[in-house]
């Protein structure tokens, strides 16, 4: 990875928000995927802005995006794109979405950047360098137990049964009258600035957590999944992020994972 790259992969960003920005609490057409996901004109205009200019100045690199699929590559290098990751809060008008763009080399996540173009804020992280939004470096906050802990998830309606008895185990450990729902991934950015202890969830993709790798590693936190391990691109989407390194262990425990 190269500086060139950083300054692309923002040219990105801004072609994502550019597209989105008009949809924003307009008219647009949405369906419902195989999944019953919703996808919406913006998320594909996001997505197509993206990969033109990947297409054209990056030929050689492999794409991986949640709208339009893969394209193989013959560099080492995959771009990981989600145009709009928490397109329902998206459909709502609430500024809580986010575009998620990764580089990976060789299967490492080493640049990512969540972008959320309504409140023009961007997190960009970077392998071996500190987390910035918009441009000025942000640290996460230490947490002395969970039962201080403010623990966020997107929603209880994405977990299994067994996976929300699991997170619910944790739950009434920390400061669960606090606890938040909704945010996707802008949930992993209040993370990085310091303003959520915990972040817990199930189920995502590639596209989902690639990004948010760098930039949880950048700020000083640790994103693993339940099990304690690195993510990867074979991981199975559990994922846990942590402000305080510390408070991992205890996470695991009050999770019984045993997966």
């Amino acid at each position: 990875m190269t500086p060139a790259d950083i300054i692309l992969a923002n040219r990105l960003a801004d072609a994502a928000g550019t597209a989105i920005r008009p949809f924003f609490r307009s008219a647009f057409d949405h369906e419902s995927k195989a999944d019953a996901s919703p996808v919406t004109e913006a998320d594909r205009a996001a997505e197509a802005a993206i990969r033109r200019i990947l297409d054209a100045e990056c030929p050689r690199d492999a794409i991986i995006g949640e709208e339009y699929g893969e394209k193989p590559g013959s560099s080492g290098r995959t771009w990981i794109i989600d145009p709009i990751d928490g397109t329902v809060s998206f459909m709502a008008g609430r500024p809580i979405f986010g575009s998620l763009i990764a580089l990976l080399e060789d299967g490492w996540p080493v640049l990512g950047i969540i972008d959320q173009c309504i409140n023009r804020e961007r997190w960009v992280g970077v392998t071996g360098y500190p987390t910035t939004l918009n441009d000025k470096a942000v640290t996460s906050r230490i947490c002395r137990s969970l039962s201080e802990a403010t623990l966020a998830t997107s929603g209880p309606q994405y977990f299994s049964q067994h996976d929300g008895d699991h997170f619910m185990a944790l739950a009434t450990k920390t400061a669960h009258k606090k606890m938040l729902f909704g945010g996707d991934c802008y949930n992993y950015a209040l993370l990085a600035s310091g303003h959520i202890d915990i972040v817990v969830e199930a189920g995502l993709k590639l596209h989902d957590f690639a990004a948010l790798i760098p930039v949880i590693m950048g700020s000083g936190g640790m994103i693993s999944d339940w099990s304690g391990e690195p993510l990867h691109a074979a991981s199975d989407g559990h994922v846990i992020a942590v402000g305080d390194p510390a408070r991992l262990d205890d996470v695991l425990e009050a999770l019984i994972c045993e997966h």
